[in-house]
């Protein structure tokens, strides 16, 4: 499944619903899961679905198995339906499923349980300490490092990005993130697929120079971080992504191509991220974990920066195409 979160305009205002794309549209899943529950004969649909499959993408995640279940059994009912050529409404006469077109996709899981981010790419990491001048430590062959960002600076797809007023080095980061949509402690590798809820493309948005002092005195990255980071335009389910080590990833800017990599290039692999994150600690769902910077995947590495005005694309096979503009001024 591609799930998402959009954004629809009603007479009292904007709202965001958790979604699910079909060939058809956006499916308002917990409007699905009312109609499905109310075809069943149940006599309080819309509260059992607001506990079974809820509004929002993160709370269907707190519910694991049996959110995923009636998920699954809404969507394969309104599914049928689709494919005869008829389109239900809610019980209440809700809409059940949306044009594309008529609705805005928002950053899929726009308030992570938390955000992490490791440094899993092995020609990323090699070039940034080359550009240091210092050598690669022997340290980042012998655990998974990572990082913790702001969990509430989240954006998607289609959303301007505030260049930051404290730095002059804006960058782009071509990253795979995924979400956790199963909670553990003490997680083995082999383990470790069955805790992930779906994969998305991240945009970890950096200001280099702040972060270049920052990491001076060996604490962070911080601030040169924190401030923003994009996801999205899905969160595709990993039995629709398939193998997550043989995707492209590219990134263009204004239109031109700057980088090139694939998720088979990876050093550090998901399962080994979740098995160290896990260790004598707990992992939510709706954690949110990002892969690090794929090979030439930054302007950092490329000594070439991004500009006020200039749009960022980041596409990932499979996933989609996240975009992003940079704006000077704070957008509307």
């Amino acid at each position: 499944m591609k799930l998402c979160t959009f954004e629809v305009a009603t007479s009292l205002g904007r709202h965001r619903r958790f979604g699910a794309i079909l060939p058809q549209g956006i499916v308002d899943m917990n409007f699905a899961c009312a109609w499905h529950l109310a075809r069943k004969g149940e006599v309080r649909p819309y509260a059992l679905a607001d506990v079974l499959v809820p509004d929002s993408l993160l709370g269907y995640l707190e519910g694991e198995q049996t959110s995923q279940g009636f998920a699954q059994a809404s969507l394969e009912s309104l599914g049928g339906e689709l494919d005869a050529g008829r389109t239900p409404r809610g019980p209440n006469d809700e809409t059940l499923v949306y044009p594309a077109t008529s609705v805005k996709l928002r950053a899929p899981l726009p308030e992570p349980a938390s955000v992490r981010d490791f440094y899993a790419f092995e020609e990323h990491v090699k070039k940034g300490f080359e550009k240091r001048g210092e050598p690669m430590p022997k340290e980042w062959y012998e655990i998974p490092v990572y990082y913790t960002s702001g969990r509430q600076n989240i954006i998607g797809p289609e959303e301007d990005v505030l260049w930051p007023s404290f730095t002059e080095k804006f960058d782009y980061e071509l990253e795979i993130a995924f979400v956790i949509g199963k909670a553990g402690r003490n997680i083995s590798a082999a383990r470790a697929r069955e805790h992930i809820a779906g994969f998305t493309v991240m945009n970890d948005f950096s200001a280099r120079d702040i972060q270049r002092k920052e990491m001076r005195v060996r604490l962070g990255p911080a601030k040169g971080k924190d401030w923003c980071t994009s996801i999205g335009p899905v969160l595709v389910t990993p039995d629709e992504i398939g193998d997550p080590y043989a995707l492209a990833m590219t990134a263009r800017v204004n239109g031109e191509e700057w980088s090139r990599g694939n998720t088979g290039s990876i050093h550090w692999k998901f399962e080994q991220m979740i098995e160290f994150l896990s260790k004598d600690q707990t992992l939510h769902p709706g954690d949110l974990i990002g892969s690090g910077t794929v090979g030439t995947g930054c302007g950092l590495e490329l000594d070439r920066w991004v500009k006020p005005g200039d749009v960022m694309e980041l596409e990932i096979e499979k996933i989609g195409v996240l975009r992003n503009r940079v704006v000077k001024e704070r957008p509307q």
